[in-house]
């Protein structure tokens, strides 16, 4: 390589990107940024999943009450006759 390419842009970007990929410090900041994105993806996932589970039991229990409506209530039971002996 010539000493005019190391003064080029796309080669300023590639030692600076491999510079910062090879420092302890900026490998510990990457890591913790993917380890907190990753925690607040499952934390986010987990409230959808609880969101969905509350619309599907409230879904549920419409239809249950629906469907009680529309059923007639059984009679109540009358006691049965007795008989008297003497």
């Amino acid at each position: 390589m010539a000493l005019d390419d190391f003064v080029e842009p796309e080669v300023a970007v590639a030692v600076a990107v491999t510079a910062a990929v090879a420092s302890p410090a900026v490998r510990k900041v990457v890591r913790r940024g993917l380890v907190y994105g990753l925690a607040g993806l499952l934390i986010a996932r987990d409230k959808v999943a609880q969101a969905a589970s509350g619309v599907a039991e409230g879904a549920r229990r419409a239809v249950a009450e629906a469907q009680q409506k529309e059923t007639p209530a059984p009679a109540p039971d009358r006691p049965a006759a007795q008989v008297i002996t003497s």
